[in-house]
């Protein structure tokens, strides 16, 4: 696969990729105890509470992942553009006018999906929940978190900025503001401490939106004292309409495939709901035990992404699959460890996130088969985002495509029709990541990327 007669540069080497990837991986363990952490509290509440949590936390990431999926778009652009200005010595302030690009559109888009989503939820929660109690309890919940989608689209931009520019340090602050905001949060306004209403899942809700704006307050600052002026990030550019198309074109896939690869998560839940509530608690815990591992593969995949963009910015492509085995052999250091101590302590695991006995046991058996279907296709992540790193997301788009189609089938015969266990049913999560796999090592073989300019 690895194109011998050229050798990477020192700042591709293992220690300098997990340099940048370590601060991902805090930064996005952090974030991900968000959902941990209402899970964990709403598991203190009631099996309802905890299955509603699961759907609609499950529908508002969809609608966030319309402005994290652009930002990661954004996020390659400005890896292009820093390599090109590595290379030339010149030109860094490209990446302020792209910032500033992805500011205007993800403004506009924030205040279309959350004005959207007030007047359609509604509908689309009855339309596609069976009991009455989860869908009040959802849309409880997703009218209380809705108004943190700008805070959370303007946090990723910035988070776009810094990986894009290889200068993650900040992500590591960013996130212990956002988690300890939203613990203490949570802790006060689910169960109503120091003299708080009791609000539960409003509360679980309403928490989270506060930490979000908290969190992005905290890069606005950041960014005002310790941002380099070579990017002229400092410099507000106003919409440049020839600029956010270009920016469009790119970015646009990426964000219609981040929101495919989280209705995957819908999909499962909307087909594990139908079983019934203990079944959809199940799926919620194991889903949020899923979430730990998920974020090693997405940190490394976001590490993959940038440095395969700058390497070809600085006019190397033959030195992409050298990075991408690079980033895979440090991904399942860290991963495979963590997977068989999950697999291994299963009840201790379990037990973070519900203290109900029942919920405990029935929760043992999909962990496992989520440790095994995540250990085998571990390197799924890191493929897809380096296709993406290449810049031709289109391509990404239509491996998501293939593979939800693929998912949707499986599901359909394994919860649908067979009405199997829990546990069989998180086979359809390894099925998902392998075809995304196979798909993406065939077309970095295959190198029609080569010629791919963005």
């Amino acid at each position: 696969m690895a194109d011998t007669s050229y050798k990477l540069p020192e700042r591709y080497s293992f220690k300098t990729i997990w340099r940048i990837t370590f601060p991902i991986l805090v930064a996005l363990v952090m974030e991900e105890l968000l959902g941990m952490t209402d899970t964990a509290f709403l598991g203190r509440v009631g099996e309802i509470e905890l299955g509603a949590s699961a759907i609609a936390g499950v529908y508002f990431t969809i609608l966030y992942m319309l402005g994290f999926g652009f930002s990661i778009g954004v996020q390659i652009i400005m890896g292009r553009r820093n390599g090109e200005a590595y290379e030339n010595g010149t030109g860094f302030g490209s990446i302020g006018r792209v910032f500033w690009q992805g500011v205007w559109f993800l403004g506009g888009l924030a205040i279309v999906t959350m004005a959207l989503s007030y007047l359609l939820s509604p509908s689309l929660l009855r339309g596609i929940l069976k009991s009455e109690n989860i869908f009040n309890a959802s849309i409880v919940y997703v009218n209380w978190r809705i108004p943190g989608l700008p805070f959370a689209f303007m946090t990723a931009l910035f988070r776009a900025f810094y990986v894009g520019t290889r200068d993650t340090g900040s992500l590591t602050w960013n996130s212990l503001v956002l988690v300890a905001s939203n613990i203490f949060l949570d802790w006060v306004l689910i169960f109503g401490h120091l003299g708080a209403p009791e609000m539960g899942i409003k509360g679980a809700a309403l928490a989270s939106t506060i930490a979000e704006g908290i969190s992005f307050l905290f890069y606005v600052i950041w960014a005002l004292f310790t941002a380099d002026k070579k990017y002229g990030l400092h410099k507000v550019v106003g919409p440049l309409w020839k600029e956010l198309r270009q920016l469009f074109s790119t970015a646009s896939w990426v964000m219609v495939e981040y929101v495919l690869n989280v209705s995957v998560w819908l999909l499962f839940f909307l087909f594990i709901e139908h079983l019934g509530e203990e079944e959809l608690a199940v799926a919620n815990i194991v889903r949020s035990i899923s979430e730990v591992t998920f974020v090693f593969s997405a940190a490394f995949a976001s590490t993959a992404a940038t440095l395969v963009s700058n390497i070809i910015g600085e006019g190397h492509p033959e030195g992409v699959p050298q990075v991408i085995r690079r980033v895979l052999i440090l991904c399942a250091v860290t991963m495979l460890p963590l997977l068989v101590f999950f697999a291994l302590c299963p009840h201790l695991i379990i037990g973070l996130f519900t203290d109900i006995p029942t919920l405990v046991e029935a929760s043992v058996h999909t962990l496992w088969v989520m440790c095994a279907a995540t250990a085998l296709t571990l390197p799924w992540n890191v493929y897809l985002q380096s296709v993406a790193g290449t810049g031709d997301t289109r391509m990404c788009l239509r491996f998501d495509v293939v593979a939800l189609v693929i998912y949707a089938v499986y599901c359909t015969f394994i919860i649908g029709i067979r009405q199997s266990s829990i546990a069989v049913c998180w086979t359809a999560d390894g099925i998902y990541s392998l075809c995304i796999w196979i798909q993406c090592v065939v077309y970095i073989h295959g190198k029609k990327w080569l010629d791919k300019a963005i």
